[in-house]
């Protein structure tokens, strides 16, 4: 990654995060857009309103998240923001306005998503190694999850639950010392049990379930592909889930590369599916979503308006549920922006960014 200002090593040392491994490395310029592959369309998204600056204590801002919330609200992170400001905020996107929903003097948070199961709002806090838990305003802070798994504690990127309300989580290590030691875990929906399903990823970025449950796309940010790993009982707890258990499930029965990604600079970050089952891929270090079917065909790229200035990333995308409208997070040195956009399928619950 580039070199950062003081303030931020200070502040991200203090953090216990000297890189943003789920974010993505830094990036000098987030370059032009990149010619389409033939039959890809380009899709312009507008600003829909500014939500955070650069903060002076670390030198950046970077808003990850999305996801909608039960009440309709837009729920997104600032990962580098600093104690007493803001780390998590509910977006009204009708009335364009903004409110603080959490702060705490630790945690770094790379994601957010609402379990199906106790309809509390799950936290990666990268720095940590842990996930954290809140009632949906933010009262009731939790740690759901800390601790080692097989040995070795997580760097938790992003989430993605069950039918169930069981979690799987990007484990994003390795980052630092470019090691493929990125893993894909599974933890019980209260919290008592964590399984490594995959391991030896290229800092495992983004996770989300494919449209009917079957599987599992997760992006490697330091190799710029987009992995699939098909799943036994579908995803939804395995022997027992018909009986309403809590099953174990979900063991990882095949892997491969599905797609390559040409980003150039750019780095594979979240990743969210829409009811047709098309990906949505974010990118670190370059302010556009690149969109594929589940064939891996690219068939559009969601670009910032080119007069847009100090923005390098669109790290994460979620679309209303049982609508197209989709809303994207896009960070650089000009602050920190939710951008709109038509998506090609409607939402669901894989379309939260995680």
């Amino acid at each position: 990654m580039r070199r950062l200002p003081p303030r931020a090593l200070a502040a991200l040392t203090t953090a216990g995060l000297l890189i943003l491994a789920g974010c993505g490395t830094e990036t000098e310029d987030p370059g032009g857009p990149a010619a389409p592959a033939d039959g890809a369309r380009t899709i312009r998204a507008q600003q829909v309103m500014q939500l955070t600056r650069t903060h002076e204590e670390t030198g950046m801002t970077l808003l990850e998240g999305p996801a909608f919330g039960p009440d309709g609200g837009l729920f997104v992170v600032d990962v580098t923001a600093p104690a007493g400001k803001p780390k998590v905020m509910r977006v009204d996107v009708r009335r364009k306005t903004v409110r603080a929903v959490h702060t705490d003097a630790r945690g770094a948070y790379t994601s957010a998503q609402f379990s199906p199961y106790d309809g509390r709002l799950h936290l990666t806090d990268y720095a940590h190694g842990e996930i954290v838990s809140l009632a949906p305003d933010g009262s009731d802070p939790r740690t759901f999850f800390s601790g080692e798994i097989d040995g070795a504690r997580m760097n938790p990127d992003d989430i993605a639950f069950d039918e169930r309300g069981h979690l799987y989580v990007s484990d994003s290590r390795g980052l630092s010392e470019g090691a493929e030691h990125g893993r894909v875990v599974r933890i019980d929906r209260d919290g008592g049990k964590a399984t490594v399903l995959a391991d030896h990823l290229a800092a495992t970025n983004g996770v989300s379930f494919d449209e009917e449950y079957r599987g599992l796309w997760i992006s490697e940010l330091t190799q710029n592909r987009v992995s699939y790993l098909r799943l036994s009982g579908g995803g939804t707890g395995g022997e027992g889930a018909e009986r309403g258990e809590a099953g174990q499930g979900g063991e990882v029965t095949s892997r491969h590369t599905a797609i390559r990604v040409d980003g150039g600079i750019a780095q594979t970050d979240s990743i969210a599916v829409d009811a047709d089952g098309n990906l949505y891929q974010g990118l670190h270090g370059r302010p556009a979503i690149l969109v594929y079917n589940r064939h891996g065909e690219r068939l559009a790229t969601v670009e910032v308006p080119a007069g847009a200035k100090g923005l390098e990333s669109a790290t994460n995308v979620a679309i209303t549920p049982g609508g197209t409208r989709a809303y994207m997070t896009v960070s650089g040195p000009g602050g920190g922006y939710l951008y709109a956009f038509d998506a090609l399928g409607k939402g669901t619950r894989q379309s939260n960014g995680g």
